[in-house]
């Protein structure tokens, strides 16, 4: 891994000169703004008993369903269209390396976007005066929580992109896997079906992939290390799917 340090400084400098990297964050700031635009006409009217981070963070999925895709649709998918990423092979970096160097890119750009609408609840507290905009348990678990599950989140846009040398396509694959594990595993915990006859033990692994689940107890300060199993599983599994897709891609070449 001695290469890593070199090959993720130039995934960094990429990224900040991609048009998508500022796309990704336009979009995203503009509608995390919108969300606080609500949060503050909400809270500035009658007494609200949940959190404004609880709130905040209710729609995490929706950003994440945009700007992911778009961090990550280029990382392999351009490299393999353009034919540099078999050049970068040929040198002493292992393929680990590229993979683990565009992820960790990724990743630093995603967790600094959201660490950035941070300054949405100081603004908001600051003028506001309303101290439950920096109610520190629900805000220190949501960032947690969109910290640890964006291992996931980027890890499986890299795995997309390492699929095919078509930004659009893993861009699409990259926006479906996400919506099926956040909005399906939704839908299937909520379904009473899986409570009838043979269906049963797929309820306890329905439970534990249920994100909206997860985001709720780390919003209510619930560390379960069960969830931090799953994220961290999933990154692993998907980066080394993403590493062994592009060493296969480089034996068919």
């Amino acid at each position: 891994m001695k290469h890593f340090p070199t090959l993720l400084s130039h995934e960094l400098r990429m990224l900040l000169v991609s048009p998508a990297t500022y796309v990704a964050a336009t979009l995203f700031l503009g509608f995390m703004g919108l969300v606080f635009i609500k949060i503050a006409e909400l809270y500035g009217g009658a007494s609200q008993e949940t959190s404004p981070a609880v709130v905040y963070f209710q729609l995490f999925w929706l950003p994440v369903c945009v700007m992911v895709p778009l961090l990550t649709m280029k990382c392999l998918a351009e490299e393999r269209r353009a034919g540099t990423l078999e050049t970068l092979l040929t040198t002493p970096v292992t393929t680990t390396e590229v993979v683990l160097a565009k992820f960790g890119a990724a990743y630093a750009l995603y967790a600094g976007l959201w660490a950035s609408t941070l300054g949405f609840f100081l603004v908001l507290r600051r003028y506001s005066g309303d101290e439950r905009f920096l109610d520190a348990g629900p805000l220190l678990g949501g960032f947690l929580f969109i910290a640890v599950s964006g291992l996931l989140f980027v890890a499986l846009g890299v795995l997309a992109s390492s699929l095919t040398r078509s930004q659009s396509v893993a861009g699409i694959l990259s926006c479906v896997a996400l919506a099926t594990l956040i909005l399906g595993g939704n839908a299937l915990a909520d379904s009473p079906w899986l409570d009838q006859g043979m269906l049963r033990p797929l309820r306890a692994a329905v439970d534990h992939g249920h994100v909206f689940g997860h985001r709720d107890d780390f919003a209510r300060g619930v560390i379960d290390l069960r969830h931090l199993l799953f994220y961290a599983s999933g990154t692993a599994l998907a980066l080394i799917f993403s590493i062994l897709s592009v060493e296969a891609k480089q034996l068919h070449a």
